[in-house]
């Protein structure tokens, strides 16, 4: 199974662990408490939905507040062990502080945490990426680190080198910003997302505001 953002480093370790021999069972995401968006990029369910119909596997979710994330997301690992999975996938790159978690998580449910992009170098991750034929699209940024008029660009090199020239982390690994994936190499059909009604919304608090960009299905 892999820990699915939507966005394209959760793609990447998916396409690598498949690639290495790994049979993909399933993508697991957390929701909010609602259940209306995914609590990391703040993705419609339909949109994760319809990714893993386009890789060809079930998605399972799980709702929850910060609280009870950790609860949430092990429960989920556990009921991929139970039907069979055995190692997580995780996008991370180089944040040690993730990967402990991880494999705590991963450990308490039962799995094997595996890190395919685990540190390699971030800008070489991204070139790797679009030259794969990656297609992902910015749905969020912190605006602290680049501003909202990036909301809706489709990554690729030009994007990257504006991301970098405005001082922030090629990959985003900081949290700089977010995207979802719309086409890949492990994709059986592109997806076509357009901007919802409501436009574009701010989170955080106090100086941390993200902006993200409502997309759904077209």
């Amino acid at each position: 199974m892999t820990s699915w953002s939507g966005g394209k480093d959760s793609a990447l370790a998916f396409h690598r662990a498949k690639a290495a021999g790994g049979v993909p069972l399933a993508v697991i995401n957390m929701l909010d408490e609602s259940g209306e968006r995914s609590r990391s990029h703040g993705l419609r369910p339909e949109v994760l939905a319809a990714q893993a119909a386009a890789l060809g596997v079930p998605l399972r979710t799980a709702r929850a507040g910060w609280a009870t994330y950790e609860a949430g997301f092990t429960a989920l690992l556990a009921g991929a062990r139970a039907d069979g999975a055995t190692s997580a996938v995780f996008g991370d790159i180089d944040l040690a502080a993730h990967r402990d978690w991880e494999e705590k998580v991963c450990a308490a449910a039962g799995v094997r945490a595996s890190l395919p992009l685990w540190l390699e170098p971030r800008r070489a991750l991204v070139d790797g990426l679009l030259g794969l034929g990656f297609r992902a699209v910015i749905v969020a940024v912190r605006e602290d680190a680049l501003p909202a008029q990036l909301l809706g660009r489709t990554l690729d090199a030009a994007l990257v080198a504006e991301i970098e020239g405005l001082g922030a982390d090629a990959c985003g690994e900081n949290g700089e910003y977010h995207t979802v994936l719309v086409d890949g190499p492990d994709f059986a059909w592109p997806l076509t997302l357009v901007p919802g009604p409501a436009g574009i919304h701010h989170t955080g608090e106090g100086d941390l505001r993200v902006a993200t960009l409502d997309l759904v299905l077209a």
